[in-house]
């Protein structure tokens, strides 16, 4: 692609994501929205700014009408993901898809296969990975500063209650959503596996403690496994928390050191004890993404329009390639087999 050519996107989904993404897309000097697609009427969308931006019902109608575009932006419920990206594949076009990449790992690999066939791109949305937090911490885990990892905990604690849950949207359900895992937390999944690699031999406790009413799944977990690497690990989340997120943090424990970076959103390094290590002044992460009555992780959006502006134009690769997508869903498939084990026995 020619570095005067301005990459053109269409967005899936005209949600609060959706809207984030246009926003991205519109503000990123190299790349331009040109068409915007969602199922409820356009009037009901409040899209402002976008309102002259071609608008369509359904993907089909997109693909049909002749619009001309380089990439897909996908922001529909988690469900939906992988078929819409196939059909984009097929028809010849790159996609940025939302997290989760599909809702199990053959769909994934079905995502995968489609864009090695049509020789296309799919970038997978993991935000986390560009905030200055995570950013260090991938540093000195790779320069093996802390030596060999020992332990590492994740906590996540998050409100997600009835002004959520509506029961009027797609989030809570099974089909669509997915489970918390995979639209809370899989962030969180997704930087772990990115520091550390895979894991094995997991185990876990779940439990629905306030959400029998509003989804069709889990709210809380403890889970634990090994990692392939070496060293434990564990996962402990929740999305019972009274009134408004409490926690998402990760300790790590290693042979030459410890790192506990916590916050809201894993926005902070609280400690950082590091033998002959003094720690830098990092950049500071943007703030939250905003839903009104609850927040969201870190508002790192733009970096993704910008990494694939930049892969489309061989500056660079994917920041978040498929196969990283297919892996976080595969390993919060395997926790949910354990999750399914146990809650029939219990």
């Amino acid at each position: 692609m020619s570095e005067e050519k301005k990459i053109k996107f269409a967005v899936l989904g005209c949600g609060h994501i959706g809207k984030r993404h246009a926003t991205m897309i519109t503000l990123n000097p190299e790349s331009e929205l040109v068409a915007l697609v969602d199922v409820a009427p356009k009037e009901n969308l409040g899209l402002g700014e976008f309102q002259d931006i071609p608008f369509f019902k359904s993907e089909d109608d997109l693909l049909i009408s002749g619009i001309e575009f380089d990439v897909l932006s996908i922001c529909t419920p988690n469900g939906l993901h992988s078929d819409q990206a196939n059909k984009a594949l097929d028809a010849g076009y790159h996609v940025v898809c939302e997290k989760p990449m599909g809702l199990s790992k053959d769909k994934c690999e079905g995502v995968i296969f489609k864009a090695l066939q049509n020789s296309k791109q799919v970038f997978c949305v993991m935000q986390n990975r560009y905030s200055p937090p995570s950013v260090w911490l991938k540093d000195i885990v790779e320069r093996k500063l802390m030596g060999d990892i020992y332990m590492v905990q994740i906590n996540c604690y998050w409100n997600r209650d009835e002004r959520y849950y509506t029961g009027k949207t797609w989030k809570g359900t099974q089909d669509l959503d997915g489970g918390t895992l995979f639209t809370q937390f899989s962030h969180f999944i997704d930087i772990m596996y990115w520091l550390f690699g895979d894991i094995k031999n997991i185990q876990g406790k779940f439990a629905d403690f306030n959400h029998k009413n509003l989804t069709d799944f889990e709210d809380s977990g403890f889970v634990n496994f090994e990692f392939v690497n070496g060293g434990m690990g564990s996962i402990n989340y929740s999305t019972a928390i009274w009134n408004s997120n409490l926690e998402s943090s990760i300790t790590i424990v290693g042979e030459k050191g410890s790192v506990k970076v916590g916050g809201q959103y894993m926005n902070e390094i609280e400690v950082c004890n590091i033998e002959n290590y003094e720690l830098p002044e990092l950049p500071p992460s943007n703030p939250p993404n905003d839903y009104g009555a609850y927040k969201g992780s870190a508002a790192n959006h733009h970096y993704i329009i910008e990494n694939v502006v930049d892969s489309l134009k061989n500056r660079t690769t994917a920041t978040t390639n498929a196969l990283e997508g297919l892996k976080v869903v595969e390993i919060i498939e395997r926790i949910y087999k354990v999750r399914d084990t146990y809650l029939k026995r219990n």
